[in-house]
């Protein structure tokens, strides 16, 4: 197994205090709003004020995960990448486009709300910044390891295996075999209804078949060399498509490549960053091309070859690469319609809880529990559409983000908190980051809880129970029955935690 080649430095313990890096991040955006402004005359308004400071509350880890004086997957580095597109590219790309949520009664400028929105958002990053940093005070290696046990993993993971693999026979013969499969994602409505827990287990082979090989990949050196790796991770990519992809879920296949990516980082070896970089763009023609398929089933993907056909099936069905940079990676309409209808609607009633007591109900199935609590979906419909909406039939599936599902709940104020929480969570992620030992099994789950903390901010809590519930049940239970723990020895080989 590759060794560390840093032990956690002593800044990671202090609180994140503003540094040099935040100030460049915020001339950068400084700079960047200006030439926005320069090209866009729309852009000439007082919400870029607060997007700067946004950008300047997340930019500075962007800039020490540029720098390296993060780790390549320290979740305050990913989040730092991500929410200069979340907090500040989106939001200016929503005005230069003039592209906006459709079928909704828009505010009379959309460019206050955004503003209002990225306030908000302001206090939001600075209660999270707070939470990340009281959480790591005084953080140190953890005392205990859990150690793969060989015999009983090559006893216990080829039987999930199998498991799984049988669940997708399973599953395939149902519906007439792979292309039976497709043309019943092709059907509308909902084909899969009842399915969750057989996708649960069937959807785990690819990411339990890549943890055996990761496990072998540190026994046996060739394994590990990059044409070996990316061969993998292309079969890997591959499988993913088999168990679950072709349902029309690309979260299903992108965060099951951050994971496996994550693995060989933390497990096998290092990544070089600049590798890490040069996938963002491979990931957004993933994204289009997934969207093609979402939108025309095999259609859309013959499509491809063709670009005008694929062109015109995007518009048709709202899945542009504008839908893709704003719709799935950004937030920044949805959030400031719904902060603009709580705000001017003295009709609209808050959830107070209700769509997170939904989103945890989704666990049990509608055959044990009929009339369990509707998700976000109620109060997003009846906010996005007016009050009463949901019980016509109408609904709405957009996703609204930590912040829009808790001012669906709470209202504004809600924002602050819900970002503070957030804020500690990450704290608790990144102390198992840099405290756990090179050797701890806890490693091969890391890159999902890193996956973790970013859902939580832009998915809802539904979209969390969900992942969580399908995603990490069936390894973390291979896991832990396949380890035992021991006390970390001081200066053992168990005790190199790594920097990386």
């Amino acid at each position: 197994m590759t060794s560390a080649t840093h032990v956690l430095p002593a800044r990671t313990t202090a609180p994140n205090l503003p540094g040099i890096e935040t100030v460049i991040a915020a001339a950068g955006a400084l700079l960047v709003a200006l030439g926005f402004a320069a090209t866009t005359p729309a852009a000439l308004h007082w919400f870029v004020l607060p997007i700067i400071v946004c950008a300047a509350l997340v930019g500075g880890d962007a800039i020490r995960w540029l720098r390296g004086s993060l780790g390549a997957f320290d979740p305050a580095g990913v989040i730092g990448l991500l929410g200069i597109q979340l907090f500040f590219i989106a939001p200016l790309l929503h005005v230069r486009w003039d592209y906006w949520m459709r079928y909704v009664q828009p505010p009379p400028d959309w460019r206050d709300w955004l503003g209002a929105m990225a306030i908000l958002n302001c206090i939001g990053l600075l209660a999270y910044r707070i939470g990340r940093a009281w959480v790591a005070r005084g953080s140190q290696p953890l005392r205990r390891v859990r150690v793969l046990d060989p015999q009983r993993l090559w006893v216990l993971l080829p039987l999930a295996l199998i498991a799984a693999a049988a669940a997708q026979y399973w599953v395939y013969s149902r519906y007439g075999g792979l292309l039976g499969f497709v043309r019943a994602y092709e059907t509308p409505g909902d084909s899969f209804q009842g399915m969750g827990i057989v996708f649960l287990v069937s959807e785990s082979f690819p990411i339990l078949a890549f943890i055996g090989f990761a496990v072998l990949a540190t026994r046996r050196p060739g394994l590990s060399s990059w044409w070996v790796l990316a061969l993998v991770l292309l079969a890997f990519f591959a499988l993913k498509l088999l168990f679950g992809g072709l349902r029309g879920s690309r979260s299903n296949t992108v965060w099951g490549l951050f994971w496996a990516l994550g693995i060989i980082h933390l497990w096998i070896r290092p990544m070089p960053r600049r590798l890490l970089l040069a996938g963002v763009p491979v990931l957004a023609a993933f994204m289009f091309g997934y969207g093609l398929y979402k939108a025309a089933g095999l259609e859309g993907v013959a499509a491809i070859a063709r670009p005008a056909r694929a062109i015109e099936i995007a518009t048709r069905s709202g899945r542009t690469l504008h839908a893709t940079m704003l719709g799935d990676l950004g937030r920044s309409d949805v959030q400031a319609y719904v902060l603009y209808r709580i705000q001017t609607d003295a009709a609209q009633d808050l959830a107070w809880g209700r769509t997170y007591i939904g989103g945890a109900a989704i666990l049990i199935p509608r055959s044990v529990y009929p009339d369990r609590p509707p998700t976000k979906v109620k109060d997003g419909t009846d906010v996005t559409y007016g009050a009463g909406t949901y019980d016509t039939g109408r609904v709405s599936t957009r996703v609204y983000g930590l912040a829009g599902e808790a001012m669906l709940n709470v209202g504004a104020a809600g924002v602050p908190v819900v970002f503070l929480l957030w804020g500690m969570l990450v704290g608790v992620i990144r102390r198992m980051y840099y405290g756990l030992a090179q050797l701890d099994a806890r490693r091969l789950m890391l890159p999902l809880l890193v996956n973790l903390a970013v859902i939580a901010l832009i998915g809802d809590s539904d979209n969390i129970v969900f992942f969580l519930a399908k995603e990490a049940t069936l390894p973390f239970v291979v896991l832990l029955l396949c380890t035992r723990s021991m006390r970390r020895e001081e200066g053992g080989p168990a005790e190199q935690a790594a920097w990386t």
